[in-house]
């Protein structure tokens, strides 16, 4: 099996991105699985251009795209991406799109096909908090994310993939307000491991009570 792992370079006011920081420290091979690590730009217009180019390359089981959420406590596989581009910010091509859809022949969402609840159940069990995510924002996150799974639907029938959320790095909130979450960097990649070690194992998911009361 070969996995291929993304990340994002830094964006905003940031100088680095726990993401493909996190990547880089995975081991190149997991549970057997041949590990393939990819920067991905923050950018709206190029993103699914690299991403599409990566896969084309190494020919991937498995994809699976990973970036930042300033502000979560807690790693977070992503169940759905929504066919909107809303930039709160510009990225880092100076995009700021508005209501604009990812696609504009797509569905209105995606829903990921890897196994977010046996992921979280083993990030868990290494004792790393992690939760179901239901929402991936409207940022380049989401873009790439749907764009995967379009590319999925359109091009790469074969392939499996999916997106995960970390939180900022210990060393981002320094000099962030009091309160703001954070996760040591290695504590990360340990739980990107664990959740590559669930994709590699599971083929279907796992019966767990993931849903959000709000």
């Amino acid at each position: 099996m070969k996995i291929l792992i993304t990340g994002f370079n830094p964006f905003g006011n940031e100088s680095v991105n726990p993401a493909f920081e996190a990547v880089k420290l995975l081991p190149d091979t997991i549970k057997s699985a041949e590990i393939v690590k990819l920067e991905i730009p923050t950018e709206f217009k190029r993103a699914g251009k690299v991403l599409q180019e990566g896969i084309e390359a190494n020919h991937p089981d498995v994809v699976i795209c990973v970036g930042q959420a300033g502000g979560r406590s807690a790693i977070t596989p992503e169940q759905v991406g929504i066919n909107l581009m809303d930039g709160r910010i510009p990225d880092n091509a100076g995009y700021q799109p508005f209501d604009t859809p990812v696609r504009e022949d797509g569905p209105t969402a995606y829903f990921t096909s890897l196994p977010v609840k046996a992921m979280v159940q083993s990030i868990r069990d290494a004792g790393i908090p992690a939760f179901v995510s239901y929402t991936a924002g409207t940022y380049v996150c989401n873009f790439l994310m749907y764009e995967l799974l379009y590319q999925i639907e359109h091009f790469f029938p074969e392939i499996k993939g999916g997106f995960i959320h970390v939180p900022f790095m210990t060393e981002q909130a320094v000099n962030k307000a009091n309160g703001t979450p954070s996760m040591d960097l290695k504590t990360i990649s340990r739980g990107l491991e664990k959740a590559v070690e669930a994709v590699i194992e599971h083929d279907t998911d796992i019966e767990l009570h993931t849903g959000d009361t709000h």
